[in-house]
């Protein structure tokens, strides 16, 4: 069997992709359109997206289709019950953000407790040629050293920004559903009313859907800064904003929105603050992770075909 293969969003990955080892036809499209995707999935039999939504109603015009292959580890675009009931397989990624992710949930906490972006908007406004002494004092440094970080969510991600915050010298507290063995465990209130660092590491779910909003913001530590590289919709986005500029939180680095691209009047897009950083939903997306997404991509795509799938979700 000869399968067809069509990359809906090929754009969305910034790395080498090989063909898979096994007789095949190829096509790619650098981005797709919701209008666009049952008639470029006509005939296929392996379908490839990042983002691009594959939804009940397209599902059902696409009678070949036998596997859906999400090259990103969130697969909320995928109806997964049409995809079921039809018996097609649908995989994802896992594992290859395991450094990209921490490492700029790091970079984000550093900035923020360092005040970066503050004292670099001082030396462009000459206040350090003015200054009297060899110094800036003008906002507080803190170190990471000594400090508590609270962990909402402990996977992959979760667990090696808890290994840094160690080499970092920080108490590390967790809160998950089911309690990790060999952590410190937390309640849901004691993780937010203690954490100087509170990062999230959490699905969205209904659950988890703003489970950070005005009232959990108001009990956080005055000193303590929050940090989301998990998933928009974990915090209330106009309560953050109007926390931030209440001086109720040190600070917030965020990576993610409640919808992206964003629309121009979220609360968060354009808060020019020196104590907020917002980056494009970027923590993923180093050089090296991305090959490794690349792989694995194909990897489960071989899988299946092999008769052997991989990462089913």
């Amino acid at each position: 069997m000869t399968h067809r293969i069509v990359f809906l969003d090929r754009d969305s990955i910034i790395a080498d992709i090989r063909r898979p080892s096994f007789a095949h036809e190829w096509e790619e499209y650098p981005s797709t359109s919701a209008a666009q995707v049952a008639e470029r999935l006509r005939g296929t039999t392996i379908a490839i997206t990042n983002k691009v939504p594959v939804r009940a109603d397209t599902i059902a015009q696409l009678p070949e289709l036998k596997m859906i292959a999400v090259s990103a580890t969130g697969t909320d675009n995928v109806d997964l019950a049409a995809a079921r009931e039809r018996g097609i397989l649908v995989s994802n990624i896992r594992g290859y953000a395991h450094a990209t992710v921490p490492e700029h949930t790091f970079a984000l906490m550093l900035a923020l407790r360092r005040q970066l972006l503050a004292y670099r908007a001082d030396i462009e406004a000459g206040l350090w040629e003015k200054a009297d002494r060899f110094c800036l004092f003008h906002h507080p440094i803190r170190d990471l050293h000594g400090s508590r970080l609270g962990l909402f969510g402990y996977g992959a991600l979760g667990k090696q920004v808890a290994h840094l915050a160690r080499a970092f010298g920080m108490e590390v507290v967790v809160h998950t559903r089911t309690p990790v063995e060999g952590e410190h465990n937390v309640s849901w209130d004691e993780l937010v009313e203690t954490s100087d660092v509170l990062s999230l590491h959490a699905p969205l779910t209904d659950a988890t859907r703003n489970i950070i909003g005005a009232a959990e913001l108001a009990r956080m530590k005055p000193g303590a800064i929050l940090i989301n590289t998990a998933r928009g919709g974990l915090v209330d986005e106009a309560a953050l904003a109007d926390a931030l500029r209440g001086g109720v939180i040190a600070g917030a680095g965020f990576d993610v929105l409640s919808k992206e691209p964003p629309v121009p009047d979220n609360p968060l897009l354009h808060l020019n603050l020196p104590n907020f950083i917002l980056t494009p939903h970027s923590a993923w997306a180093s050089g090296q992770a991305m090959q490794g997404l690349a792989d694995q991509l194909i990897d489960n795509i071989e899988a299946f075909v092999r008769g052997a799938p991989a990462n089913l979700v």
